[in-house]
């Protein structure tokens, strides 16, 4: 690893990486053609006594940012409120690419997304940010400490693989450097592109990772372990369970009484502050309610992490019109007096893994909101239209009572979420299909579908119970429990 770090990557002569002329016609790929299939460029953010957090490096050195996007990737890449804890912090971001559509040196994006579940398409105007960021003591520095993050910049939603990336190639940079940096980006420019529905042996540092790529077709809630191919390789590989996600047990443990609340509030696309005590536990909260929906996208704007210094604070923050549909990760306390007009506050404290179910937040009035020593809960005036699920808790405890590993009680939950998702979509996409015509009945020329048709979803005193007035039924409780979800849902919204 360390020969790997301190070698030369290019042969001598070569220019700098990403300097070099354009490649002229018929010429092979693109440089940084594979580079750019995963990442759009690394960062390295510094703190400068003069100009608080600075970009000292972009690689590679012929990706452009605009200065609205590195100024937002600097503060992004540091934590927003003052933490006296010290080493290694990681953290997600997302933020709005500025300056317009750009070419990439990447050219599948169609041909991936159409492809790859909605929800790991490619990002077309966001970047993801992946922060590694490291806080020591250092006598040599000023300030009297060290601080300074690596931050991959890609538009995949690959949380997981690329914080597990983090985590082999932070700590060799933070000791070595640029040359070790560019060693790993070389690296990189030779993996095989991400191919939905392919396993793929990714090489760095002298580690293979191995990840299996999610395709459209994979049937939900199947387990990406199973269709591993078995293939003897040395040293054994470090295989990811999955690309892109969490830990919802661990993500969600302050809030699983409430878990069909948060559900309806991410299925009907209200506005939520997620307040946390670092940007860590924002992150992934924020990641977890999005991912809530699978296999549906949620396709509302969201922000893993944000501070006062983006450059869409003043967009988030104004009195003059209703919050927008965003969910909202936040650290610094200010935020409670700048969102106190937002309808939904998510406040959560430390996550600790203990031997019984952690401490269940309490649902309060918005009144009871102090800008100052806020308290965790749920503050919000929402009423579910869903029950609790007393079972799924009685599962999810006997599984801590009985040790059960985490990743199993994840998928407990996670198959939790998918069972009500689809309950919500199966009912409507049967009484969609009753209202098509024939194919050979479709033209350009008829309207053959409209939302006021959509009957059953919207009850009328005249329409009852009857499932002949307004199309098939859902059937059962199931359709008592989600008829007023329905509706506000379809209606989008009471905002």
């Amino acid at each position: 690893m360390d020969a790997l770090c301190s070698a030369d990557p290019r042969p001598r002569g070569q220019p700098p990486l990403g300097s070099g002329p354009e490649p002229g016609p018929g010429a092979s790929p693109l440089p940084w053609a594979r580079f750019s299939a995963w990442l759009e460029c690394v960062c390295v953010v510094t703190f400068d006594l003069e100009l608080g957090q600075a970009m000292e490096l972009v690689y590679p050195y012929d990706f452009r940012l605009t200065e609205k996007e590195k100024t937002n990737i600097c503060y992004l890449s540091f934590p927003d409120s003052y933490s006296g804890s010290l080493g290694d912090t990681q953290f997600s971001f997302r933020v709005r690419q500025s300056g317009g559509q750009r070419n990439s040196h990447f050219g599948d994006d169609g041909e991936y997304n159409r492809e790859a579940p909605l929800t790991l398409q490619r990002e077309s105007a966001h970047y993801f940010g992946y922060v590694y960021f490291r806080q020591v003591k250092d006598s040599s520095m000023k300030r009297g400490y060290f601080q300074k993050s690596l931050v991959l910049v890609s538009r995949l939603p690959y949380v997981n693989l690329f914080q597990s990336l983090l985590q082999l190639i932070a700590p060799e940079y933070f000791d070595k450097l640029e040359p070790c940096l560019e060693a790993v980006c070389n690296e990189i420019d030779q993996w095989p592109p991400p191919v939905p529905g392919q396993t793929l042996n990714l090489p760095v540092m002298g580690i293979v990772i191995q990840v299996r790529i999610p395709s459209r077709v994979d049937k939900p809630g199947s387990s990406p372990l199973k269709q591993f191919n078995q293939e003897n390789l040395l040293p054994a590989p470090l295989v990811l369970p999955s690309v892109h996600e969490l830990d919802l047990f661990r993500c969600f443990q302050p809030v699983l009484i409430h878990i069909q609340m948060l559900w309806e509030l991410m299925l009907l696309g209200e506005p939520i502050v997620v307040m946390a005590p670092s940007p860590t536990i924002s992150s992934e909260m924020v990641l977890a309610l999005t991912s809530c929906l699978t296999p549906l996208k949620y396709c509302c704007d969201y922000r893993p992490y944000f501070t006062i210094h983006d450059s869409e604070f003043k967009e988030y923050t104004t009195r003059t019109q209703a919050p927008p549909n965003i969910v909202v990760g936040v650290t610094n306390p200010f935020f409670i007096k700048t969102l106190q007009h937002w309808p939904h506050l998510l406040r959560i404290g430390e996550l600790k893994m203990s031997g019984d179910l952690p401490k269940q937040v309490k649902v309060k009035k918005l009144t009871k909101l102090k800008t100052l020593d806020t308290k965790p809960g749920i503050y919000t005036s929402y009423k579910t239209f869903l029950h609790k699920d007393k079972t799924l808790i009685k599962r999810l405890l006997k599984g801590v009572q009985r040790k059960r590993p985490s990743e199993v009680q994840s998928a407990l939950l996670r198959r939790h979420l998918l069972e009500l998702t689809q309950s919500f979509i199966i009912p409507l996409e049967h009484y969609i299909a009753s209202l098509m015509p024939l194919q050979r009945a479709i033209t350009p020329w008829k309207t053959f579908l409209q939302v006021s048709q959509l009957r059953w979803l919207v009850p009328s005193e005249t329409q009852g119970n009857d499932p002949e007035a307004g199309g098939p039924s859902p059937g059962g409780d199931l359709r008592g429990e989600h008829c007023g979800l329905d509706e506000r849902q379809v209606r989008g919204g009471d905002r």
